[in-house]
C-alpha cells in the first residue's frame, strides 16, 4: 500500500516545488527521514513536521531544504546540503521540506515565499498510468 502523497506549490511564484511529497510527522518517520535512501528522485519531497533543524548524517546524496513557519512562509533555504552536515536551528520553523538538490532554484523558492500542500500524485498511480500508455 502506498503512502499518501501531496503536491507542494510555491503560491508566491506560482511554481510546483514537488509533485510527490510524503509526510514525516511521527517520531520514527522524522527520525528515519531520508537516511539510507539511495537518492531523492526529481519531483519527490519529504515534509518533516514539527521540525526546526535537520542533519544529513548517514545520507548518500546532497539535497535542498526549505524551513517553513506555521503560515507556510519560507524562513530559510538551504541548497545542496551535503552528507554528514547539520543545519542551524531556524527560529519559528514548524516544517522542513526536503527536496532533490536543485529543486529550490528550479522552482524559484526564496525566503518569504508561501508554500502550500494540495493533493499530489501517488507513485503507484503514476506507474499504472505509464503501464496503460505502453
Amino acid at each position: 500500500m502506498a503512502s499518501k502523497c501531496y503536491q507542494a506549490v510555491n503560491e508566491t511564484r506560482q511554481t510546483i516545488v514537488a509533485e510527490r511529497v510524503r509526510m514525516a510527522n511521527t517520531h520514527w518517520t522524522r527520525f528515519w527521514g531520508l537516511m539510507g535512501k539511495p537518492c531523492l528522485p526529481p519531483g519527490d519531497g519529504l515534509w518533516l513536521e514539527p521540525c526546526a533543524d535537520i542533519h544529513s548524517f548517514f545520507m548518500r546524496f546532497p539535497f535542498d531544504a526549505a524551513f517553513i513557519d506555521r503560515s507556510g512562509k519560507i524562513l530559510r533555504c538551504v541548497e545542496a546540503m551535503r552528507p554528514w552536515r547539520a543545519s542551524p536551528w531556524v527560529r519559528g520553523s514548524r516544517v522542513v521540506l526536503e527536496l532533490p538538490a536543485g529543486a529550490l532554484a528550479q522552482s524559484a523558492c526564496q525566503p518569504g515565499d508561501i508554500i502550500t500542500l494540495g493533493p499530489g500524485k501517488n507513485q503507484n498511480e503514476e506507474n499504472q498510468n505509464h503501464e496503460r500508455r505502453n
